[in-house]
């Protein structure tokens, strides 16, 4: 019996476990990723010679099957506990908050979903349409808008809402945050890192999410964004100083805004079947890092039973 071959659209955590998991099931896989590399809202770019976690902050685990993945990746040395206390900044004041440990990453958290893709990979990568692929199955793991751009009638589609990052560096730490802040009720920013602490390095850098009508005001132009992201830090955390340097980055469709209710994955049978996976396909009602790992790895098992 010939190999079944399946096309994985996208190289995020969702893309990289389906891919994963459908190779443990014999099944070849072919992975296509529009930008230069993989890690998708996990991105870690280098900034002024250092990783940035530009993307998702952090990530939890609370499925056994995730814990165990997130056990072994540090015992690898590739994951670090972080924090389970957070500071919470609000007009009314500051107050703290915890919960379930937070894990980072020492060489960015783009180095965890890089851990699970194939070796070979297809970067800049435009699939504009699904025509030109001949696989006996094809997932799109990507965020819905982008998804609903290739098959629009398929699903009730999720919408997603925008983040710009803003990445600054000082000379010294100078901000009264241990690790990082949820921030309320705030016109500009939603969340502050302190991403020497998260990383582990004590570099003096943090890293600043706007919140979605912010980010909104900017997609245009996100460098545009600095200037009041900066003028906010300032405004919360004290921070008289200048930064050596800012870098901003655009996500355009950051956090989805609903979820897909009690479907872990949307599947499209047919001759050849068509799969979509990511966050927000979570169950559990919260979608972060480890719903898009589980949605992946569902589908790659839905679609594994189809082709055999």
């Amino acid at each position: 019996m010939a190999v079944r071959r399946v096309a994985v659209i996208g190289a995020g955590m969702s893309g990289a476990a389906c891919a994963q998991a459908l190779s443990q099931r014999g099944i070849a896989v072919d992975m296509f990723e529009r930008g230069r590399t993989g890690g998708g809202r996990m991105s870690s770019p280098t900034v002024h010679e250092r990783r940035v976690d530009l993307g998702a902050a952090y990530l939890t685990a609370k499925d056994e099957s995730f814990a165990a993945l997130v056990d072994d990746w540090v015992r690898r040395g590739l994951a670090r506990p972080w924090t389970d206390t957070f500071d919470v900044v609000s007009p009314s004041g500051r107050d703290v908050t915890s919960g379930p440990v937070r894990y980072a990453a020492a060489h960015g958290l783009r180095s965890l979903v890089k851990d699970l893709l194939p070796d070979e990979v297809c970067y800049d990568s435009q699939t504009g349409s699904m025509n030109v692929l001949d696989h006996d199955a094809v997932v799109l793991a990507m965020p819905d808008p982008q998804a609903a751009r290739l098959i629009p009638d398929a699903f009730e589609w999720v919408d997603y809402e925008p983040v710009i990052a803003v990445a600054a560096g000082w000379t010294e730490r100078c901000w009264d945050v241990s690790d990082a802040a949820f921030v309320n009720d705030d016109p500009d920013i939603s969340f502050i890192a302190d991403d020497g602490a998260r990383r582990g390095d004590g570099a003096p850098v943090l890293v600043v999410h706007t919140t979605a009508d912010r980010a909104r005001r900017h997609l245009d132009r996100p460098d545009d964004a600095v200037a009041p992201v900066l003028n906010a830090a300032r405004r919360l955390l004290g921070v008289a100083a200048e930064p050596m340097y800012a870098h901003v980055h655009r996500w355009t469709f950051a956090k989805p805004v609903g979820t897909h209710g009690d479907d872990a994955y949307g599947l499209l049978p047919g001759d050849r079947p068509v799969g979509v996976c990511g966050d927000a396909w979570c169950p559990s009602g919260a979608p972060r890092v480890e719903s898009a790992w589980l949605s992946g790895r569902r589908l790659a098992g839905a679609i594994a039973d189809v082709l055999s």
